[in-house]
Formats: C-alpha cells, sequence, structure tokens
C-alpha cells in the first residue's frame, strides 16, 4: 500500500471550504502519484491554534457537511482520506477530532484525541475516551491517534492489542518537539510491531511554529520516509512482507508481562 502525508500549513483563512479545495487538490497529487491512501495534518479543516470560540463555531458533527464534501473527493479520485477537524458531539462537546474515509467515500473510523496537550488543547476540547477501533484498509488493519496521543506508548501498544497493522497520527507538533519525529515514531513503531504514519502542520499559526518532519515509521525502528519543513506530499510504501519480518524477529508483544505492570495503574 502506498500512503500520502499532507504537510501543510493549511490555508490562511482556516474556512473549512477553503481547506477542503486544498484536499481536493493534494488528493489529486496523490493518486496520481500512485497512493491509496492520504493522510493530512491535525485539526486541517480549520487550523489547530484558533481558540475556543473558533473551534466551536466551527465545529460539525462526525457525519457532517465536510465529512459529505471529503466523501466526494474520495470518490473522484479513487483514494482513502484521514484528516484532522473538530467535532461537535452529542450534547455539544466539542473534540478534537480526525475521521478516515474509504476510496468510495464510506466513513470507516472517527476517533477522538483523548490526551490533550497543554491549556490550549484543554482550553477548546473535551477528552475522547480512546476505544482503541480500527478499520480494515486495503489489507491493513487501521488505527488512530492524534499527535500528543503517540507519545504514550501504552495508546500505541493498546491499538498493536487490538490487531492494529498501521496507525495513522495527524499532528500539529511545534518547536522544539523534533524529537518526536526522529525518535518516538520510529520507536512506537519498533516496539509494538506496526507502521506510524506521522503527517504534521507546518509554517507558523500564532505563537506555534510548526516544525513539519512528517515521517513514517517502520516496525525494524527505522524511518521509512521523513519531509522536510516546509509544504510537501510525502510518499511511503507500505510492504507486508517487512512486517512480518519484523514480527517473526521483535517479539515485544508476545512476551509481554501484564501482570507485572498492573501497578501502573493507580
Amino acid at each position: 500500500m502506498r500512503l500520502a502525508l499532507l504537510q501543510t500549513a493549511g490555508d490562511p483563512s482556516n474556512e473549512p471550504v477553503a481547506n477542503l479545495a486544498r484536499l481536493d487538490a493534494a488528493a489529486a497529487e496523490a493518486a496520481a502519484g500512485g497512493a491509496d491512501l492520504l493522510l493530512a495534518p491535525e485539526m486541517f479543516l480549520t487550523g489547530y491554534n484558533i481558540g475556543r470560540e473558533a473551534a466551536v463555531a466551527k465545529a460539525e458533527p462526525a457525519e457532517g457537511t465536510s465529512a459529505r464534501r471529503a466523501g466526494e473527493i474520495a470518490r473522484t479520485h479513487g483514494i482513502g482520506l484521514c484528516y484532522g477537524y473538530p467535532e461537535r458531539g452529542d450534547g455539544g462537546a466539542i473534540y478534537n477530532s480526525c475521521l478516515l474515509l474509504d476510496k468510495d467515500g464510506t466513513r470507516l473510523l472517527n476517533f477522538r484525541k483523548t490526551h490533550l496537550f497543554g491549556d490550549l488543547d484543554r482550553a477548546m476540547f473535551a477528552p475522547g475516551e480512546g476505544s482503541a477501533e480500527l478499520a480494515s484498509f486495503e489489507g491493513y488493519r487501521v488505527g488512530m491517534l492524534i499527535c500528543y496521543d503517540v507519545e504514550f506508548p501504552e495508546a500505541v501498544r493498546a491499538l498493536a492489542l487490538a490487531g492494529a497493522d498501521l496507525v495513522l497520527v495527524p499532528t500539529a507538533n511545534m518547536k522544539p518537539y523534533d524529537a518526536v519525529s526522529h525518535v518516538v515514531v520510529p520507536a512506537r513503531a519498533f516496539e509494538s510491531e506496526l507502521f506510524v504514519a506521522y503527517a504534521n502542520r507546518c509554517g507558523v499559526e500564532g505563537e506555534l511554529d510548526y516544525m513539519g518532519l512528517s515521517c513514517v515509521g517502520d516496525p525494524h525502528g527505522l524511518h521509512l520516509a521523513m519531509a522536510g519543513d516546509g509544504e510537501e506530499l510525502l510518499f511511503a510504501d507500505l510492504d507486508p512482507a517487512r512486517l512480518k519480518a519484523a514480527r517473526a524477529i521483535n517479539t515485544h508483544v508476545p512476551d509481554r508481562r501484564p501482570e507485572v505492570y498492573r501497578r501502573l495503574i493507580p
């Protein structure tokens, strides 16, 4: 399976319609490059550092207008899509979410960020429950996390134990946290025996200076691909034989001793 990761600052307007147009253009380019799935950053539709008032105003249900338009884009170009957006849940709660669509536009999975980063996240969003749900896409079992979530080994391991082969991570990571791309993403892929795709924002948004460095971690603990710090469409090819080989020699998952870790749960 070929992945395409969209590293972008998004549209300066931070309007969903404008960013959907960008998604359409990127989907066309990614499909032309042979990609099966396009992964866009955290809060792609609206911008990330937008404040509570804007997040509430621009939030939509998981099956809302923007999701329907994204489904049309997926169908038009014959490519799966995963992108971040502010979700309005039942009862009016606002979540930092991402949506995974199949090549025909069918909704496969919706995920709500579970680990909220600092005052910025906590001022805008409610935390998700982290149910470790998976979807099937092109022969892979796929799970999702958002940005800070991947920095917790337990979050990736929960997906691995559910049977994940690939974890998609829309992110909005800023300087100076480049260790996440360089160290954490390949480490998570190695220790949980799966692929991790990490699509970041770039450019400046308010006081945040996004670092780029979108990447794909390999189950052997390497990078399949890594972007620079500017606008880029990054491609990576996932090889199921490489996944199988890694699982044959890397036995962290079957060698776990859960009874030893119970003390970690207060």
